[in-house]
């Protein structure tokens, strides 16, 4: 089994990306209004593939599982500065975990081939894993185990995800811009690479 060993700069970069996507989580706090249907509309999906494309594989998802963990033990860094194990049974948990999925799928993509439109497709990616898993889980909680608004079904989950996609959709194709761009001065890809070996 291969044995971890993460630079403190790898460490240091993990921690900026767990602390962008607790400020991202937030900006509802600013603007209460961007909540549609009990959906927050935060700037976590794009840190979240950010983390992906410019840490790597590995990386990325560790310092997304570190922003979860921070979380359900009680840190103010969801959406709404909510905290605490609760959230697990939250209807938009799934958008949580899928972080951690998404900005592992991405970083796998990019250090494959690491081209502007790589980048570009896997931040995408990213998003869409964020938006499948998050909305399925979603759907599920309202279900299953949380109160469902009248009249819910299974399109009007999809129909709330409307609302925030055309954003997620400019910032995930500006991640890859910045992450591609971030890589040619030296900053992530290569940089990250033996971190992100297994």
């Amino acid at each position: 089994m291969a044995k971890t060993n993460w630079s403190a700069l790898s460490i240091t970069t993990s921690s900026v990306f767990v602390a962008m996507t607790a400020i991202g989580a937030n900006i509802t706090s600013i603007a209460p209004f961007m909540v549609i249907g009990g959906v927050p509309i935060t700037l976590q999906t794009f840190f979240a593939v950010l983390a992906g494309i410019v840490l790597g594989s590995r990386l990325g998802a560790f310092s997304m599982f570190v922003y979860t963990m921070l979380g359900l033990v009680g840190a103010p860094v969801f959406a709404q500065f909510k905290g605490g194990f609760s959230i697990f049974f939250s209807p938009t948990f799934g958008f949580i975990v899928s972080f951690i999925i998404g900005a592992y799928v991405a970083g796998k993509l990019v250090e494959k081939k690491r081209s502007l439109p790589m980048y570009i497709a896997a931040a995408l990616i990213g998003m869409a894993i964020n938006y499948v898993f998050g909305t399925n889980w979603m759907y599920a909680a309202y279900l299953f185990w949380f109160d469902a608004p009248d009249g819910f079904t299974y399109g009007l989950a999809w129909a709330w995800m409307m609302v925030p996609l055309p954003k997620d959709i400019i910032l995930s194709i500006g991640a890859g811009f910045f992450a591609h761009r971030l890589k040619k001065l030296g900053i992530g890809g290569q940089r990250f690479k033996k971190e992100n070996a297994a």
